[in-house]
């Protein structure tokens, strides 16, 4: 059954069910906009006060299901927003292939599925606008984080390239990257086992433990939502946004300034390497 949205503008957010997404949809409904979040298993959910839809980002037909679902129940989607991810940490030697490809697949190749699916109708209905959620992590290599540095770092490089292609169509498409956030995203990603007989068990152990104590002290995730917001009702938005701590977002202009070398030190200093 079609709901009428004349008012209304939707939303469909991936990866709602919790944490940053869950908050982005939270506040957005406070805002009178229709929210849809997608989850691997709505069924599973509870205490979540907006519809979701099954959607698993790497899989292409729960992706063409999901979106057709919200168009049948609405006729448009006016934003998406690509939150869904997956944390992913270890030495790259020691990282399985299949992890790395499963984070690539979630991180990046998810989120461009999903716009792929939905461009069509947003040029039907004259325009719409996509947020791609990646992170600080994204521009720049860390440590044990590189598999994911890369899959974030890719999706901010897409969406340059992307925004030029669609000017003519009235769609805007930015990058909003977060710093660490208060989030259950520790818990749920993926991290290589800290071998005994690792020559990187020092380092890496002591590293994966000091990146759970950032996330653990992160930020209210409610300052993500207010970011977003902020940037759904700007008409021509920035390519790159960045939401975290002030040392967190400096390390990026550093980066841009510093010799590689002094860069690089001052990374290692930072996790104690």
């Amino acid at each position: 059954m079609k709901t009428d949205t004349s008012s209304q503008q939707v939303v469909l957010i991936t990866g709602a069910s919790s944490g940053i997404g869950k908050s982005i949809a939270e506040y957005l409904i406070q805002k009178d906009y229709m929210v849809f979040g997608t989850s691997r298993n709505p069924s599973k959910n509870t205490g979540i006060s907006f519809p979701l839809v099954a959607l698993d980002v790497t899989k292409k037909e729960t992706i063409a299901s999901a979106v057709q679902e919200v168009l049948d129940k609405t006729g448009k989607i006016d934003f998406l927003i690509n939150n869904a991810g997956v944390g992913i940490t270890g030495p790259i030697e020691e990282t399985p292939d299949e992890e790395i490809k499963n984070a690539f697949e979630t991180n990046y190749f998810g989120p461009i599925n999903l716009i792929k699916e939905v461009l069509p109708s947003m040029r039907r209905n004259g325009g719409g606008m996509i947020i791609n959620i990646t992170s600080i992590a994204g521009y720049m290599g860390l440590p044990y984080r590189g598999i994911y540095s890369a899959t974030k770092g890719a999706l901010e490089l897409t969406t340059e390239a992307f925004r030029m292609e669609l000017k003519d169509f009235n769609i805007q498409m930015t990058n909003v990257a977060p710093g660490d956030f208060a989030t259950n995203i520790a818990a749920g990603r993926y991290h290589a086992p800290v071998l005994e007989d690792s020559p990187y068990k020092e380092p890496y152990g002591n590293t994966l433990k000091l990146m759970n104590e950032h996330v653990d002290a992160g930020k209210d995730p409610q300052l993500m939502a207010k970011a977003v917001y902020k940037v759904m009702t700007t008409p021509k938005p920035n390519a790159h946004y960045k939401v975290g701590e002030l040392l967190q977002k400096a390390s990026i202009a550093l980066k841009r300034i510093l010799p590689d070398k002094v860069y690089e030190k001052m990374l290692l200093k930072h996790y104690k390497l």
